[in-house]
């Protein structure tokens, strides 16, 4: 496990910094909620009466964490509330990632496994760890850059001088702290798989390790030129993250190419050979045609359709055969628009019905 030493909070040149956020429930609410996203399917609990509670009386009351969890809670709960609120940002990206899809990352209400059993060993849940994991990545990452938490802040290796395609550049700024966030998200979300050692807990923990080296995957320079008239003569460069889109998308690539395995004889590996950056599972989807909130799946009933494509938001495709409904809506729109001297563009307003096609139940 890595060391977490603590630091102090960077303060600005006008004095000690200072962060507003939610409000204390809203960021536990967060946090609970993703402590139960790194356990389902083994925790049988309900989350709904933690909101008002401390950080410490969350940690002690949550069923089966496991030790070195519950300490890390206890110890960093700082750290706990910045992954509790990146929790929403990276169910807001699996949910866009699979809008067009029969899944589409719904979460359950008032339902302790928050996807149901689809986290179990499907392709599906090899991607919701895999960007589980990489939110936790980002949201530590950039509560260190932001100056959030007590135990880190920038990156303390981005020193000196050095060089690029471009030439050499001075390091500068702030460089997000990458493998601080890797480090913890590591020592945090894989301690009770480590636990488990079983054919479930092999397949979280390498989609873990996917997860978080996507976003490192897509760090990038970032520099401020010097000179004069802005001739870049010299340089001042930072590292940052990209935007999560990015992770996001590269993920997804990855569920589309994901790999059915099974578990060696050893109970060590796989059978089927895979790379790092490969998402694996061990069992097929449920159907996401019918209902089954067991299984995590609302059906395609009332989804919208895209009557002209043939992928997977066609009607054919998104509906599993069984027809849609087709109304007329009357929109209104911009239209017209012009450029006006100046600086304005002004638009009349334009009314258009256009054909929303949504998805038929079962019969």
């Amino acid at each position: 496990m890595p060391a977490f030493s603590r630091t102090r909070r960077r303060s600005t040149a006008g004095g000690p910094s200072s962060t507003v956020g939610p409000p204390a429930t809203s960021r536990l609410y967060l946090a609970f909620l993703f402590l139960l996203l790194t356990l389902t399917p083994r925790v049988d609990s309900s989350w709904w009466y933690i909101g008002a509670l401390g950080a410490r009386v969350i940690c002690d009351n949550i069923p089966g964490l496991a030790n070195k969890q519950r300490q890390l809670c206890q110890k960093y709960p700082d750290i706990m509330q910045s992954i509790g609120e990146g929790a929403k940002e990276w169910i807001r990206e699996c949910q866009h990632q699979f809008r067009h899809h029969r899944w589409n990352c719904s979460t359950l209400d008032r339902d302790h496994t928050v996807f149901g059993r689809v986290m179990r060993s499907s392709r599906e849940a090899a991607f919701v760890y895999a960007i589980s994991s990489a939110g936790v990545v980002y949201a530590i990452t950039r509560a260190c850059s932001q100056g959030e938490l007590k135990t880190c802040n920038c990156d303390p290796q981005r020193r000196g001088r050095d060089n690029d395609s471009r030439g050499d550049f001075d390091w500068g700024g702030c460089s997000d702290h990458i493998n601080y966030g890797i480090h913890f998200a590591k020592a945090f979300v894989d301690a009770k798989e480590k636990t488990e050692k079983d054919a479930q807990a092999l397949m979280n923990l390498h989609n873990n390790r996917c997860g978080r080296t996507a976003v490192k995957r897509f760090m990038k320079l970032e520099c401020k030129c010097h000179g004069v008239s802005g001739s870049c003569t010299l340089r001042t460069c930072w590292s940052a993250m990209s935007d999560f889109r990015r992770t996001g998308d590269f993920l997804l690539k990855r569920y589309n190419k994901a790999i059915q395995v099974t578990m060696n004889q050893n109970g060590t590996g796989f059978t089927v050979a895979t790379k790092k950056n490969d998402l694996v599972y061990f069992e097929n989807s449920p159907d996401y045609c019918r209902m089954d909130k067991d299984a995590g799946s609302l059906g395609t009933a009332g989804r919208l359709c895209n009557k002209a494509s043939r992928g997977s938001d066609g009607c054919e495709v998104m509906c599993c055969g069984w027809g849609y409904d087709t109304t007329r809506e009357k929109r209104i729109t911009k239209c017209e628009c012009k450029f006006q001297w100046c600086c304005a563009v002004k638009c009349k307003e334009c009314e258009e019905t256009v054909d929303v096609h949504t998805c038929k139940a079962q019969t």
